[in-house]
Order: C-alpha cells, then structure tokens, then sequence
C-alpha cells in the first residue's frame, strides 16, 4: 500500500491486493472493525453452504463488523437454505444485525451449481460445504470474488489436494484474500505458546502424540427411512458425513485439527512417510467411514509423530498433544534424555499449557536444583 497516496485505500481495495492478510487473520477477522476502520464501502457476503457450520460462520462474519451484509446463500438443497436463513433473521433481531440481512428470493439459490450463481456479486465467499466439493468450488472463485473463507478439510482425496494447492498458487498470484479454516492457528493462546516451543522452551521436540478422541458427529441413518423416490447421491449428500468420498472420514474431517497442531509443532515440516491403521468397530448401516485410525509419521532426524482418532459413542474421550522434548541436563543427560511435556486442551475452556515434567524419572541432581533443568509451569492463557 502506498502511504504517500493522495486518496486514502479503501477496506475493498486494502482487502484485495493485501496477500499477506490470509496468512494472518481468521474468517470474522477478516471483516472486523479491529483490523480496519468504520467505512461505508459495504462488504457483501456470499454463502455457500447452508448447514450448521456455514449458518454460523455467516452469524459471525455479520457480528464482525457493521459494514457487512449479507447478500445471496446458496446450497445444493433448497430446504436448507430457508432453515438458515430463518435462524440468523431471529438471531440478528436478538444482536441487532437483522437489518444487514439482504438476502431476498432472488438470492437464494439451490442445487449443484448454486456456488456459480452467488459469486456473481459479492465481494466475501464463506465456503461451508462437505468437503468433497471444495476443490472444485474453491477453483471457480477466482473468477469474482476476491476474499474467501475456506473451511477445513480444503479436499478428501489426493487429486482435490493438488487442485486445492493450484488454487492457493492462483490466489497468491493475484493477491487475493483466501483464509483457511483451522481455527487453532488464529488463537492467541496457541499461538504464544508454540512460540515458545519453537524458541525451545522445552528443548528439541523427539516425539509427539496426539489425540482425538470423541463420540459419532452424524450418524447414518437407517436404510428404512429413506424415501423411495432419493437417489443415491442425494442419499450420500444429505448424510454426508458418513461417506469417504465426500466427508474423507473423521481423521480427515474433524482430526486434522490435531494434524494441523502436530505439523505446527513440526515447524510445519513435512513428514517423510506414515503408516496407518485403522477400521470399524461399531454399525454405520451403508455408511463407508471408519470409527478410529492411528497414525505414525516419521520426520527427519528419526523424530515420530502419533495420531490418534476415534469417533464411537461411550468411550473415554480426549483432545490433547504430548511431546517428548530432548533436554541436555548439565550433570546426567544419558540418565535421563527426555523432559516430557503435555500441551493440554481440554474440553470446555479449552486452555492450552505446557505442563510439568514428570519430575518422578528426574535424576537426584536435577530434583535438587529445579534451574538446571527444563520443569516447571509455561503456560500460555
């Protein structure tokens, strides 16, 4: 941006040729009037995607900021476009954004294509739907709009992931405003303390385990109830969580936000090769989606990465990384090679820590004088 201009940037035009802004704000941040001042210029916002996550994402691009409206939805059903619409109309009477509500028959739009009809005028695209058409949606954007909010997973296959690769390429090529939706790298907490990590608080990372843990997100329903006149690919959209070719089961799905923490710890470094397992221990009637997975990446410097998910009802429930941390102790470092630190995230405020090392396997020495070792709290709220 050129400060020397005799006409001040608009937000549109400080949005639009702003590459860096992806890399560092999340969907509402985009819009907030923390990061930009009041101005009319309105942002219209496009929804693509009317389910629970895209109802919400539209709620909080509208709680963001006063200059934001929101201007067309559109989803592959026209019976989940009037459902969203209806609960943030009651919201926004509630928080008063009701009145920045635009949307009208005219822009609302329902079936396959429903994505190329709601780019034609907006400015913001919220990309909300199953994952398995991301790559394609994210790859006809570029054509008019030119800030995205891309929810996570961006792909559910190998061929999507490279598609997805070449649209991040376009974007940066035209600097355009592409955010991704794993929500953790935006938070200040998290963000605090993998620096930290990164500075090497708790010494030279050696291994990592992380968990995720938890219960069936949308169960399939049984053959019975399903109408005689649905086909088989409605059939699989409306229940989409449970099909591999458009969800990418629940490692892919909801997991990969312990990925994302595992690859930031990493430094994002790729991992030189991982070994899977995996399989269905409960009923999923024509579901095709595992219920648990374990993965075992390997990294440079034989450091390892462990996975693991599940999604089964009545079982203990958990989302949380470990690390193994390489500390020199000046006195026994063959005695004792590692400090092992938890980074918590537990449920409900979900704070992040860096918590005690298991002082238990310290050598005598080390106990005695806590300074020359790497115990103690870091904590991160």
């Amino acid at each position: 941006m050129n400060l020397n201009q005799s006409s001040p940037t608009t937000r549109r035009e400080f949005i639009k040729t702003s590459a860096a802004l992806g890399a560092a704000l999340a969907a509402p941040a985009i819009l907030s009037s923390r990061g930009f001042a009041a101005n009319p210029d309105t942002l219209k916002v496009g929804l693509i995607g009317c389910g629970g996550r895209g109802t919400g994402a539209a709620r909080e691009a509208l709680m963001a900021d006063k200059n934001v409206v929101l201007a067309a939805m559109g989803d592959a059903f026209a019976d989940r476009i009037q459902p969203s619409l209806g609960s943030l109309q009651k919201e926004g009477a509630e928080k008063g954004f009701a009145d920045r509500i635009k949307v009208t028959p005219e822009t609302c739009f329902a079936g396959l294509n429903a994505y190329q009809k709601v780019i034609q005028n907006v400015d913001v695209v919220l990309l909300t739907t199953p994952p398995g058409f991301r790559p394609v949606h994210l790859k006809a954007l570029w054509t008019r709009a030119s800030m995205f909010f891309c929810e996570k997973p961006m792909a559910t296959d190998a061929p999507g992931y490279r598609s997805v690769l070449e649209s991040v390429k376009t974007a940066k090529e035209k600097r355009l405003a592409l955010v991704a939706g794993f929500c953790w790298r935006y938070d200040f907490a998290r963000r605090a303390l993998f620096k930290e990590i990164h500075d090497g608080a708790i010494g030279d990372i050696r291994a990592i385990y992380a968990t995720y843990y938890t219960g069936p997100v949308k169960r399939m329903p049984a053959p019975d109830t399903r109408s005689k006149d649905l086909g088989d690919l409605e059939w699989q959209m409306r229940n989409w969580y449970n099909f591999v070719w458009i969800c990418g089961d629940g490692y892919v799905e909801q997991a990969c936000h312990s990925v994302d923490k595992v690859a930031w710890a990493m430094k994002d470094a790729s991992p030189i090769k991982a070994v899977a397992v995996g399989g269905r221990q409960t009923p999923n009637h024509e579901g095709n989606i595992y219920d648990h997975m374990f993965v075992v990446y390997e990294f440079e410097n034989d450091v390892r990465g462990f996975l693991g998910q599940r999604q089964i009802s009545s079982c203990f429930n958990e989302n949380a990384i470990t690390s193994w941390a390489r500390t020199v102790w000046p006195e026994s470092a063959a005695a004792f090679p590692y400090a092992v630190r938890r980074l918590g995230v537990t449920r409900g405020r979900r704070t992040p820590c860096i918590s005690r090392n298991m002082t238990n396997y310290l050598p005598a020495s080390a106990k005695a004088n806590r300074s020359t070792t790497a115990s103690g709290w870091h904590t991160a709220r």
